[in-house]
């Protein structure tokens, strides 16, 4: 926190007394606090919020959000609760807010607030239409150099870091390694859940900081017909597990052209409460690598399911929904190239997204605050938002041409490993999906916007 004002370490400080004070009586002292909030705070970013959370405080008496509140005090082990709001409200929130902007006007890049890495290539299962599969020659990024990236990321601020792959459990010792070392982040891993056990649920108790997104697929049928028979009990059993042990954990969901109704049923997400999950996080398929199945595309009229049902979910349901396509809207579109997230892969290759395997900057042979400032990142800080649609975020799924002008313009190349993919072969993929996304995202687009003029 080197960069942090007399000010804004007052302010932090004032925050870190009152998570303690709400500790003690969440249900008596959550009003006071939104009193102190509105009285040190009363910028114009943070009043939709406090109207927003005000409303919440104001109807506790069958909320969903005070529910979902609520259970964090009933369902966590409380060590792990401080740990984990102390380092995401003070560290990955504020200090990131704080220090961001000094270094955007410092170094003219993009600062994210995420940083997705891969510990390896290597994964225990063969998912259909996963590229962790393509990889012949499994990769491992050493702890040393992971741990390099975690010191260069919380130097500019970034305190958040998600673990992805290939499977991350599969170097779970290095995993709580960090965890122990960099005790003032928040880490999260996207998992199968196959991996986790006892033992491992021991150790997240001991660090507190690491939280798993299970991936799910929906329900026994379709999670075990793309990921492998008996896949499905395996997740219920690392869930059964978690829960018993009070640890926090949510949900990963990548829905297709095949499991978009069940993913998107109300019976689903019902599930994904009683199984104890906190949040979800939804994906929709994207064709990358040589073995994609682009037939798994979600269908527009899918696309608009979600759409709708995951608000009205965030609405009536006890846990916390994000869309990463459809909730473009909240986040100014894209999110990708630094401007909240970015991907580095086992190789340790510097990508702007999880899906966008490509990449001008090697961690290996760049820091990090050079590769935010390569032509490839400087090429999505410049044209985000791709689309004045906010429905349309995606420079590969949603905007024809835009991927594929990036990545030439930049001289940037293809970092799969076994079968490197010519940007213009796996834009050829989404084309006719753009085109019949176009419509219903413009007639979904135009709604919201009426709605909004109307409040």
């Amino acid at each position: 926190m080197k960069n942090i004002r007399l000010k804004d370490k007052a302010i932090i400080k004032a925050t870190e007394v009152a998570l303690s004070y709400l500790d003690k009586d969440p249900e008596t002292n959550i009003p006071k606090l939104m009193e102190w909030w509105k009285r040190i705070d009363r910028s114009e970013t943070s009043a939709s919020k406090q109207k927003l959370i005000q409303e919440i405080v104001d109807n506790p008496e069958g909320n969903n959000w005070y529910q979902l509140v609520m259970s964090l005090w009933d369902d966590v082990d409380t060590e792990v609760r401080k740990t984990l709001f102390k380092n995401f409200v003070i560290n990955a929130f504020l200090v990131w807010q704080r220090v961001k902007q000094e270094s955007i006007e410092e170094h003219d890049c993009n600062i994210p607030w995420a940083i997705l890495m891969d510990p390896t290539s290597a994964c225990n299962l063969t998912c259909i239409g996963c590229w962790a599969a393509d990889y012949g020659q499994q990769m491992n990024m050493s702890y040393e150099t992971l741990d390099s990236f975690i010191e260069q990321g919380k130097e500019l601020g970034t305190y958040m870091y998600i673990f992805s792959g290939g499977e991350p459990l599969v170097r779970k010792k290095d995993i709580i390694k960090l965890c122990e070392k960099h005790d003032d982040c928040v880490f999260l891993a996207f998992t199968n859940g196959t991996l986790i056990d006892e033992k491992f649920a021991d150790e997240m108790l001991r660090v507190k900081n690491f939280v798993p997104a299970i991936s799910i697929e929906g329900f026994e049928e379709a999670t075990d017909a793309r990921r492998g028979e008996g896949t499905f009990g395996k997740v219920l059993n690392a869930m059964e597990i978690l829960k018993e042990n009070k640890l926090p954990f949510g949900a990963s969901c990548c829905y297709t052209s095949e499991n978009t109704e069940d993913i998107a049923s109300e019976e689903f997400i019902d599930a994904l409460v009683d199984w104890g999950c906190k949040f979800a996080w939804f994906f929709t398929y994207m064709p990358v690598g040589v073995n994609a199945v682009p037939d798994l595309l979600a269908r527009p009229d899918q696309r608009e399911l979600m759409y709708h049902s995951i608000r009205e979910y965030r609405n009536t349901k006890p846990i916390f929904t994000i869309d990463f396509w459809n909730d473009g809207e909240y986040v100014n579109g894209c999110i990708a190239g630094a401007k909240y997230y970015l991907h580095i892969n086992a190789n340790g290759d510097i990508e702007p997204c999880a899906f966008i395997h490509y990449s001008d900057s090697n961690i290996h042979e760049k820091t990090l605050l050079e590769a935010y400032q390569s032509p490839l990142f400087q090429a999505y800080r410049k044209n985000q938002p791709f689309n004045d649609n906010l429905l349309r975020p995606c420079p590969l799924l949603d905007n024809e041409g835009a991927l594929t002008n990036m990545v030439e313009s930049s001289g940037a190349y293809s970092t799969d490993m076994e079968s490197p993919e010519d940007v213009r072969d796996l834009s050829a993929k989404t084309v006719d999906i753009i085109h019949a996304w176009e419509p219903v995202a413009d007639k979904l687009w135009q709604e919201s916007q009426k709605a909004k003029i109307s409040k």
